[in-house]
């Protein structure tokens, strides 16, 4: 809750204005305790009663259960710095694997103490050594890749590289989870907020083109393992020359819109839109040809394409959110 002070002065001329009494109480303030003040981008003083003060970690206990492992998830994910996960008796081994293998997909977290009835987890990031779109980045250059990399399967029948595409999606969940615990710490920290350069109100922009990052990458994986089903099953010629066409519309589309967001382009953003009837008019020109081929591999092959056509789609949400940078 708010409180309205009025702005006084000294005869010198110094402005001040007096704190809650109740706050200084709580934060144990006193006459000549110091406290830091700085400004925010927006004009706003934030005042910091325990700015020379190591932050308290954030501490939680949980029971081993059926869906630990998404516990454990939730807990990181909320900016948890230490997870317990204390038993009544012995931790079973199937739980301990869990456990790890929970950890294993979230970036920074590790096991720090582990007996017979207790596991703890740990979270050593420092976030402000991580920007937001420096992960976002990183989590395209990932997606990119696997998108680039599922087409040439597909066009070549090539299994092993389809099964390479499927392994990656791992390493972008966990970008995105890690970015999503990010997001959450600034908007609880304002002073981090300033030291990214990251508005809290910026923050459910990046949390919303993040999962349509990562869900770009699903579809990928979705495409991959209709290449396995192919079993190896090399296209003809002309599918070849149709989807190659179809993949660089939704390629660039895709590239696109995260570039325009990362650099607030308005017009590059538009123009991911402007594709739609280019990439309708390639998919309708890829799913007629299909059809005339072998039967039996057509199911498979539209699948994958279907796959393709939505991440253009995500694409276009992603220039849906795309603000001028000034803004």
């Amino acid at each position: 809750m708010s409180e309205v002070r009025k702005v006084q002065s000294t005869p010198s001329g110094t402005f001040f204005v007096c704190i809650p009494k109740d706050w200084a109480a709580r934060h144990g303030l006193k006459r000549g305790s110091l406290v830091a003040i700085s400004e925010t981008s927006d004009g706003k003083l934030l005042i910091d009663p325990e700015y020379n003060a190591a932050p308290t970690p954030r501490v939680v206990i949980l029971r081993p259960g059926p869906h630990l492992g998404r516990e454990i998830t939730g807990k990181y994910l909320l900016g948890f710095d230490i997870i317990r996960v204390e038993g009544k008796e012995s931790i079973s081994f199937e739980v301990r694997e869990n456990i790890k293998k929970s950890a294993g997909r979230l970036v920074g977290l590790e096991i720090v103490e582990e007996d017979y009835s207790k596991i703890v987890l740990q979270c050593l990031l420092e976030p402000s050594s991580f920007p937001p779109d420096k992960i976002l980045r990183r989590e395209y250059a990932l997606v990119a890749a696997m998108h680039r990399d599922v087409v040439k399967s597909l066009i070549n029948g090539d299994v092993s590289l389809a099964r390479s595409v499927i392994a990656r999606d791992e390493e972008v969940n966990r970008l995105y989870f890690l970015l999503i615990r990010i997001l959450r710490t600034i908007i609880q920290n304002p002073i981090l907020s300033e030291k990214l350069g990251v508005k809290p109100i910026e923050c459910l922009d990046y949390r919303l083109v993040a999962s349509l990052v990562e869900n770009i990458g699903d579809e990928c994986v979705r495409a991959a393992y209709k290449v396995v089903a192919l079993k190896g099953t090399k296209l003809p010629e002309v599918l070849q020359m149709n989807l190659i066409e179809f993949h660089n519309l939704c390629f660039e589309a895709h590239e696109n819109a995260v570039k325009a967001f990362l650099a607030g382009d308005v017009n590059l953003a538009v123009s991911v839109g402007d594709a739609r009837a280019k990439v309708t008019k390639s998919y309708d020109v890829l799913e007629n040809g299909a059809k005339t081929q072998n039967p039996d591999m057509v199911p498979q092959f539209l699948a994958a394409a279907s796959s393709f056509l939505q991440i253009y789609e995500h694409s276009v949400d992603i220039a849906d959110l795309v603000m001028p940078k000034n803004i």
